[in-house]
């Protein structure tokens, strides 16, 4: 086979090929804008979350899981006492641990006794109760206040509007936008919206208190911002 021949085959194997691409090359990319924007809407938390514990020592971990007990159904009784109900209701942690002694000279630790936590999480449905619930849970035996999560039950059309807010911003970013590079805005092709994490939460100081409340507790849940972000893209029309 010559050269020539070789070559004159490979072009007319590979003509097929050629014939197979669309006519007038690739497609033209329809000219866009694309604008991200954000909204927000403050709200005021009208519902609290308090976590309150008990922590005891024992010489054994029995002997501290019943001082425990004791103090922390104290508490739950009389947070029943005062309106709550099981829903409201929820142990958030328990844990049992020794406490232990290091001797530097021997190097060896010794358990001198054993230490008991529990913690109840209490749904507050009226921010005014807070304060009463944390003094409650004090003079029953509580020693660990271990935070405050201040929300809106209002947070889901509250997001809705944050939402609104952010579609208009992006719609008014993108005709400036439109009309600065000479043109005008056509219609949306996409928008998407970034998932929410959950519902906000405001959280206040965590805090381990000990002893009695001498006053009731001052509480003041402030403002809650709720915030949407989106992500839009709209046709732009040359003039």
């Amino acid at each position: 086979m010559t050269l020539r021949y070789a070559i004159a085959l490979s072009l007319l194997g590979a003509a097929p090929l050629v014939a197979q691409l669309p006519a007038g090359g690739p497609p033209t990319p329809t000219p866009s804008i694309s604008v991200s924007a954000s909204g927000e809407v403050k709200v005021t938390p009208d519902r609290a979350y308090v976590t309150v514990g008990v922590m005891t020592r024992g010489a054994t971990a029995a002997a501290a899981g019943a001082e425990n007990a004791r103090k922390q159904q104290a508490i739950l009784d009389t947070l029943r006492k005062m309106g709550f109900t099981p829903q409201q209701l929820t142990t958030s942690g328990y844990n049992v641990s020794p406490d232990m002694r290091y001797n530097q000279q021997t190097g060896e630790s010794t358990i001198t006794g054993y230490s008991v936590r529990n913690s109840v999480r209490v749904e507050v449905r009226q921010i005014a109760q807070v304060g009463p619930v944390i003094d409650a849970a004090l003079k029953k035996g509580s020693n660990e206040i271990q935070g405050v999560a201040f929300f809106s039950s209002q947070a889901d059309s509250a997001r809705r509007e944050a939402l609104k807010e952010a579609v208009a911003l992006s719609r008014a970013d993108a005709e400036v936008l439109a009309q600065a590079a000479g043109g005008s805005l056509g219609e949306l092709l996409e928008m998407s919206t970034a998932q929410n994490p959950g519902r906000p939460v405001m959280y206040a100081e965590s805090m381990a208190l000990r002893g009695k409340a001498d006053a009731a507790t001052p509480v003041e849940p402030g403002e809650q911002a709720i915030g949407a972000f989106v992500t839009a893209r709209w046709r732009f029309i040359p003039r």
